[in-house]
């Protein structure tokens, strides 16, 4: 049985208080991570799991230099819609601004400033999309798990509760930015009321899914990164992360013309066609040496 259709969410809002006076000017989504824009990283993951049809939100202030980044999406074979979060009412709101986008599809949720890289990763989260019901996120171990959502787990590693942000965490794992839920996830949005800071929380929305048995937490164990860039020291390690594997493997993180060629989305003759010749760099470089046929063998 064919799974039901995934459409693709990144939320690319919020203030970016944490970077200030460097988001000033602009959103914090749209600075670089070493060698292309945070938004790249995001973008590619939801392409990795196959996903084509995506909606980017962001506030009305920055919404017109994503579209001059990203366009239309055609350029790498996708498809890309824009819509406005007027204040940064929380997470789960992006699934009521993208009701009518979603439609009757499932939902891949991401943040626009986490990074995922992993052996392996990309077949975990296809596999993932294989689930048509219930809800599905990721579990990562941190230092600070006071500043994210939290996950419990009983003896067999099988989730029993979620908070967040809490004071006395009842566990090290936190509740990374990648969510998968099925077409239920509007109705439940829609039931959720504001938390103490005026957010509809993303945990509020896995705690329903959580209490009708409907929730998979998928660990992200040794071998998977995960970097949420919001603060200046989070966005240099990850910088310096991509530099380094990227200077050690010779391939790119998060080259979403790589991702387009190998997923054939689009040919490379279009990729080539669709870049700005005038800009040459090591990127361009990079994107011209790929190889269709190998590509498509990894």
């Amino acid at each position: 049985m064919k799974s039901k259709n995934t459409k693709g969410i990144i939320l690319a809002g919020g203030a970016g208080t944490r970077l200030y006076p460097a988001s000033i000017h602009i959103s914090k989504i749209l600075l670089p991570v070493y060698d292309k824009p945070m938004i790249y990283y995001p973008l590619s993951t939801l392409m990795l799991a196959g996903i084509k049809d995506i909606l980017i939100i962001s506030n009305p202030d920055d919404i017109d230099n994503f579209k001059k980044l990203l366009g239309d999406g055609s350029h790498v074979g996708i498809s890309i819609q824009y819509k406005i979060q007027y204040e940064p009412k929380g997470i789960a709101d992006a699934i009521l601004i993208g009701e009518d986008f979603i439609g009757e599809d499932n939902i891949a949720l991401i943040l626009g400033d986490n990074i995922f890289y992993g052996q392996g990763f990309s077949d975990k989260i296809k596999n993932v999309m294989e689930r048509d019901s219930g809800a599905t996120v990721f579990g990562y171990n941190v230092k600070t798990p006071e500043k994210f959502g939290v996950v419990e787990f009983d003896k067999n590693m099988k989730a029993i509760s979620l908070e967040e942000k809490p004071q006395k965490p009842k566990s090290n794992y936190a509740v990374v930015g990648l969510y998968f839920y099925d077409n239920k996830a509007i109705e439940y949005a829609k039931q959720l009321k504001p938390s103490a800071r005026g957010e509809l929380e993303i945990t509020d929305l896995n705690k329903i899914y959580l209490e009708k048995k409907q929730l998979n937490v998928e660990i992200l164990g040794r071998g998977f990164v995960w970097l949420d860039t919001g603060s200046f020291d989070t966005l240099l390690q990850a910088s310096n992360f991509v530099q380094s594997m990227e200077l050690n493997a010779g391939k790119k993180i998060g080259c979403i013309e790589e991702i387009a060629i190998k997923k054939g989305y689009i040919s490379k003759e279009k990729i080539i066609e669709n870049m700005h010749p005038k800009f040459k760099n090591e990127y361009l470089e990079y994107v011209l040496s790929l190889n269709k046929e190998e590509l498509l063998n990894t």
